[in-house]
């Protein structure tokens, strides 16, 4: 059956609503019924309100590409996402393209593999695409050219879970060494000694890890990958402990892989002196390092205790549920875009800032003083 108003092509098939059409039921003009459903200019809420029923009944659908000739815009928010088959982003990527919706912007994700190579190619992608902004996490915080090129270009950029010093842009972040910090330093007040951290930092020269390992660092955190300001949280807590850092507990695996994760914890706790608390940087290092955990069938927290980073669901599934950090990853991503489209329609955006949202420890039941459990009080 044929839409209200609406005709057929002479091949018999229903032709698509036009926007004359829209404005002819609405009594309106072509130009005010594309300025009510565009969002742009001046038309009265009357019209408004009679161009979107029009519109509905006819179940008009509007040119895009036409559109985005006549504003300039194509209402696309371009996202470069790290890892996308990491729970973190995808939770992020939902708070993203919510707020999008709402605020009436399409989302185009693309994906870098935490690659430099992989992430410029997908901005000129985006950009091709004329994406009217960006909001990425950058795979290196020091080399972010092509994203200050994208910008000089006319085309916002909004950074996630990592901030650059070289790049004047918004950023939504925590504070991952703060974070961290608080972790390391519960273990280390619990009586542990020997803390083993599971991290996918890649170093590849001999000079940045020992740059790391430097008591005196002095670092802003838009020097810092997440995984290195993490390793510094964990460093400093024993350093402000007067624990001495054990380089046989630091275990790299230079990716995010769980099965990495997997066999650099085995090997930590193959030790002739093993660990008795162990900290996860990431939900995929915390996948692998407690499928190890299991299947070396260690009693947590009574001979290991165990921190996480990021409060995903399973993580209050297993026994005993496991004491984590939790990131307000859903929200960051939102707030993400709500900088982003602010910047897109204020013509005088303020300048760019950095937000740092809070984090919470949440104690579970992984952890425990060293040496296990506090024996129950007899009835």
């Amino acid at each position: 059956m044929a839409r209200e108003g609406g005709s057929v092509t002479p091949s018999g098939r229903p032709r698509r609503a036009t926007l004359p059409d829209v404005a002819a039921l609405a009594g309106v003009s072509t130009a005010a019924a594309g300025r009510a459903l565009g969002g742009y200019g001046s038309v009265s809420e009357d019209v408004r309100r009679r161009v979107a029923e029009a519109a509905r009944r006819l179940d008009y659908r509007a040119n895009r590409l036409a559109a985005s000739v006549r504003t300039g815009r194509t209402d696309t928010i371009g996202v470069v996402c790290a890892d996308i088959e990491s729970p973190f982003f995808a939770r992020a990527l939902r708070g993203i393209s919510d707020v999008a919706r709402e605020k009436g912007f399409s989302t185009l994700v693309t994906n870098s593999d935490e690659d430099l190579a992989s992430e410029r190619e997908a901005v000129q992608v985006l950009l091709h695409k004329q994406v009217d902004g960006i909001i990425c996490a950058p795979a290196d915080v020091t080399r972010v050219d092509h994203l200050a090129r994208a910008q000089s270009d006319g085309t916002p950029v909004v950074l996630f879970d990592r901030v650059s010093d070289r790049l004047e842009a918004d950023a939504v972040v925590v504070d991952g060494m703060k974070a961290a910090y608080q972790a390391v330093r519960r273990l280390l007040d619990l009586g542990h000694r020997r803390v083993a951290i599971v991290t996918e930092l890649r170093q590849p020269r001999e000079q940045d890890w020992a740059r790391l390992l430097d008591p005196e660092i002095a670092v802003s955190p838009g020097e810092l990958s997440p995984s290195e300001a993490r390793l510094l949280g964990y460093l400093r807590a024993h350093w402000d402990a007067g624990v001495p850092v054990r380089r046989e507990l630091v275990r790299r695996t230079g990716t995010y892989a769980a099965d990495a994760a997997y066999q650099q914890t085995r090997r930590v706790l193959g030790l002739k002196n093993p660990p008795t608390a162990i900290f996860t940087v990431d939900n995929l290092m915390t996948v692998g390092a407690y499928r190890a955990i299991r299947e070396l069938g260690i009693a947590v927290p009574d001979r290991l205790s165990v921190v996480a980073f990021d409060d995903l669901d399973w993580t209050v599934l297993v026994s005993p549920a496991l004491t984590v950090i939790a990131q307000p990853v859903y929200e960051m991503g939102a707030e993400a875009a709500r900088r982003l489209i602010r910047r897109l329609r204020d013509p005088q955006p303020e300048p760019p800032a950095t937000l740092f949202m809070d984090v919470a420890l949440i104690e579970r039941e992984s952890v425990a003083p060293v040496g296990g459990r506090t024996p129950a009080t007899p009835p």
